[in-house]
């Protein structure tokens, strides 16, 4: 099997979900069609679906319907529906889709700048996130910034991982593969890991609110 698929089977087990689970969210739009790949198996057609995106939709799934929403609710937040080029920085403060601290380490990076991209915007709520959480400090959430405007090329091809470590009080920020083992050397601690796809499909709910 292709390293990047994962079988239908193992997704059931991994997850922890059901086959008629599985299909119900089919029909209600919350899984693409074109994420259910047939291949040619030694015991005949099997469904595979892309690896990390999959395992970050079902959590994503479950993570809402933990929060009482029905079906349709979620068939919502995470349709990939359009989305303006631009979004005003005032604008994004003002509706609390961000803070406003995290826009002013935006600012402190393009001064000047009063609209941001959706790239940028994600950036900014991925160090919303980490301040508001405790998790990282000013510099941290700063580095946050600049660490995903510099990947998001990559990261849009490949589902990541924001990764904060630390060690002796020095931080660095990475960026990872979703769902892959992350091995640090003794004395390292992740102080925070953050999933972008559900950072991403949690952003555009607020987006639409």
């Amino acid at each position: 099997m292709e390293p990047d698929l994962i079988s239908k089977k193992d997704l059931l087990l991994t997850c922890g979900i059901s086959y008629g689970q599985l299909y119900r969210w089919k029909r209600k739009g919350l899984i693409p069609e074109d994420w259910f790949v047939r291949k040619s198996t030694f015991t005949g057609q099997e469904t595979f679906f892309p690896r990390e995106k999959m395992l970050a939709r079902v959590e994503r799934i479950l993570s809402m319907k933990d929060e009482d929403l029905s079906l349709d609710d979620i068939a919502e937040a995470v349709s990939p529906s359009p989305l303006p080029d631009t979004f005003a920085r005032d604008d994004m403060a003002e509706r609390d889709v961000v803070s406003a601290a995290a826009l002013d380490l935006f600012a402190e990076l393009h001064p000047g700048v009063s609209e941001l991209r959706f790239a940028e915007l994600t950036a900014v709520s991925v160090a919303d996130s980490l301040l508001r959480s405790g998790d990282a400090g000013r510099d941290e959430a700063l580095a946050a910034i600049a660490t995903l405007e510099a990947g998001w090329t990559t990261c849009e091809k490949t589902s990541c991982d924001l990764v904060l470590l630390r060690r002796m009080g020095v931080s660095t920020v990475v960026l990872i593969s979703s769902g892959s083992d992350l091995l640090v050397a003794d004395g390292v601690r992740v102080a925070a890991r953050i999933t972008l796809p559900t950072q991403i499909e949690q952003l555009k709910t607020r987006l639409k609110s």
